[in-house]
Order: structure tokens, then sequence, then C-alpha cells
């Protein structure tokens, strides 16, 4: 995770932007949205500190199994809200990579410092095809959907929302879905590190 220092400082700042925005998601009047912005807040603020530059700031020891043990509880609690929603499997898949990439580091000669730390080439190729997935899904989504099909094709077509009044900038889905989208992009960039 700790590259090049031009590189790292973008992903901070990706990572720091996409939290920020999540933590303000929070406010939505919809409480799945806020569950959902909490953990994605989490996500976000988390791969901003594991992507500083190691001149900048090498972590002690101690830090990787700290954030393996509150990416595991969070991968926990997003395992326990998959029975409300499938959408927590996504989130599932990303406590669980953030909790291997914190043990891999944690494992590595030099406390994770090293461009191309070791780590389990099968599950890292898993992770980077199921994150590579998901950044091309949900980029997808995020292409406008031409008014005419918007309309044949109801609420849903236009992004889940119906038609009455505009939602508020923080419950709008496709700033979700672009919050989303960095995150992905975050990870994909992390995992290509090790």
């Amino acid at each position: 995770m700790h590259g090049p220092a031009s590189p790292g400082w973008l992903l901070v700042a990706l990572c720091a932007v996409t939290g920020t925005y999540c933590l303000l998601r929070m406010r939505s009047g919809v409480e799945e949205q806020r569950r959902a912005a909490g953990g994605e807040a989490l996500m976000g603020f988390g791969m901003a500190v594991m992507a500083v530059p190691a001149a900048v700031f090498a972590p002690p020891g101690w830090a990787w199994p700290a954030y393996a043990v509150v990416f595991g509880a969070a991968a926990l609690r997003a395992l326990w809200a998959v029975r409300r929603s499938t959408h927590h499997l996504h989130h599932v898949v990303g406590t669980a990579a953030m909790v291997y990439m914190a043990l891999t580091m944690a494992a590595s000669p030099a406390g994770g410092h090293v461009h191309g730390a070791s780590g389990v080439p099968v599950l890292t190729g898993a992770l980077l095809v199921y994150f590579t997935g998901y950044v091309l899904v949900t980029g997808a989504r995020l292409i406008p959907v031409p008014a005419g099909a918007a309309v044949t094709g109801g609420p849903a077509a236009a992004g889940g929302r119906a038609a009455v009044g505009a939602p508020r900038w923080g419950d709008r889905p496709e700033l979700a879905r672009a919050c989303r989208l960095s995150m992905g992009i975050g990870m994909l960039a992390m995992l290509l590190t090790m």
C-alpha cells in the first residue's frame, strides 16, 4: 500500500474525501442509507490512513493488528446486516479485504512498507477480479440514462428514486454510487501494490 509518494497522496485524498462525504450521508432521513454510509465512512478513512506514504508516517507495530481487529468487527457487522439487504455483501468483501491487507502488512518483514509485500497470490488475485468487476459495474450504472428510457422504465430506471421532488443531495443514489466507485478504485490501487 505504501508505494511512491505522489500516487499515495492522491489515494489518501480520494479516500478521505469519500469518507467525509459518507459521514455527511449519515444525516440522511433513510435509516438504511445512514447505516451503509457509516460503514463506508469507516472504509474511506481506513483506506486513507493505510495509504499514507511510509516516508511520512510509519505506523507502530501494533497498528496493523489493530486495523485487522477493527475491520474484522466491521466485517461481522456487515455480515449481520446481510440478512436485511444483500447490498451488505459488498461491505463484507470490502472489510474482509481490509483485514487481509492489514494482516499482510503486519506479516511483511519491513512492517508493511515494502512495495510488493507478500500476500496469498490467489486471494489477492480473487480480490482484484472482484473489485475490477465491481468498479466496472458501478461505473456503468453511473452512465446517464436517456430521458425517454427513464420515463418508460419507471422509477427504477431513474436510479431507484421516485419522480416526486428532488432528493436531498445526501440521499442521491448516483452520489452514493460515485462514492462506492471511488472506494472500489482505491481498493484496486491498494491491492495492486501488494
